[in-house]
């Protein structure tokens, strides 16, 4: 059980000014219930499982989470986690949201949290956080917000030097909790998926004519921003490469409204690719990228999901960091442009939409990784 008091430098909410105070106070005392707050986008949330794991490995009490509508998914199966939440995707019917977004905040309240960690900055987290009732509302303080944001809390960590620099996202949640005394041990994201969802998946491989396991790779060429994707005559040339090469399958996967772009990298290639996008929910996914021997993608969600389940992956970069991003550990690897204005965290060179990071980037230079890492992850074990 944690110690009753701890000790960790904190600023209190609602001051008049903010002053950068040590001493004692008792998150942990009492506390039967949690609850933590992540809204962000599906990979904010699988690199923001150590935090739950931290959270409930050191409170020993039951964590609850509260995502957005459609990520909770990925969770469910974590046995690190009691109960799932999520806010409802925004709806044309003001009444019909009104009524969703109601009926939330009376289960949350009667869930009678004693705790509730927000792990980001946004307003809506805020709020949900203080609509939760709960009396201990706790996350970092954070400049250039709402004026009232910081006020929705009952604590509020000193966030650290923007100087300082945390290799991987993980990093983002889990200083929140550790300012507050919980010790982080294990920093790498992972993902349960249960015996039913990979059973559903299996029987999906076998409807389709793809091996269950180890002799296929997944690919997933889409991003939601046209800045973050490749050209797709390149991607059609890695994956006709993978096949004359070596043989290897190729599993194109994506959301439903990319499923006719996969088609286009298909056609002429039935015997070598097999189109899935938007053939899975996001649970499934995650199954049947665990099922992969080797995950390519650009920078999505699908490649933290594929790390997440133990699947090696390459990962092609441009305009963003790789460094805050990428997954962690020496089974992923990146591929990114030599320019020196990488990365420049534009979405797109002058804001066109398009980055020239990415459109120099050749064939030849993906594949060269892409080699290293299939010899790589044909050493590795396969998971059961």
């Amino acid at each position: 059980m944690p110690p009753d008091r701890v000790r960790g430098r904190l600023i209190k909410s609602g001051m008049t000014t903010i002053d950068m105070l040590a001493e004692e106070f008792t998150p942990f005392q009492d506390v039967r219930r949690i609850l933590v707050v992540q809204l962000g986008d599906i990979g904010d949330v699988v690199w923001s499982t150590p935090t739950f794991r931290s959270v409930k490995e050191y409170c020993g009490s039951p964590v609850s989470v509260l995502v957005r509508e459609g990520s909770g998914a990925l969770l469910t199966a974590d046995p690190s986690i009691h109960a799932v939440f999520e806010v409802p995707a925004p709806s044309p019917n003001f009444v019909r949201e009104a009524r969703r977004q109601i009926s939330l905040i009376r289960a949350l309240r009667a869930r009678k949290f004693d705790l509730v960690f927000d792990l980001r900055s946004d307003d809506r987290g805020a709020i949900m956080t203080f609509l939760t009732g709960a009396p201990r509302r706790a996350s970092l303080h954070y400049g250039g917000v709402s004026f009232w944001r910081n006020r929705l809390f009952t604590h509020l960590a000193i966030p650290p030097s923007p100087r300082e620099r945390h290799r991987g996202a993980a990093e983002q949640s889990l200083r929140i909790v550790r300012a507050f005394g919980i010790p982080t041990p294990d920093e790498t994201p992972r993902l349960w998926v249960a015996e039913e969802t990979g059973r559903r998946v299996d029987r999906l491989l076998e409807e389709k004519g793809i091996p269950s396991r180890g002799r296929w790779i997944s690919v997933n060429p889409f991003s939601r921003w046209a800045y973050k994707e490749w050209d797709l005559r390149k991607w059609e040339e890695v994956i006709d490469r993978l096949w004359t090469e070596s043989g290897v399958e190729t599993v194109l996967v994506g959301s439903t409204p990319e499923r006719e772009k996969a088609e286009r990298l298909r056609r002429g290639k039935e015997r070598a690719v097999h189109n899935l996008a938007g053939a899975t929910t996001l649970a499934e996914l995650a199954a049947l990228l665990q099922r992969s021997r080797l995950h390519i993608g650009v920078d999505s969600a699908a490649p933290h999901i594929a790390a997440a389940v133990g699947t090696p992956t390459v990962t092609i970069y441009g305009p963003t960091d790789w460094r805050d991003w990428a997954p962690i550990g020496g089974n992923h690897r990146v591929v990114v442009s030599s320019l020196p204005c990488v990365p420049c965290f534009r979405k797109g060179c002058d804001g066109q939409g398009k980055s020239r990071c990415l459109d120099e980037l050749t064939v030849d230079d993906v594949m060269k990784t892409v080699r290293e890492a299939l010899r790589s992850a044909a050493s590795l074990p396969r998971s059961a």
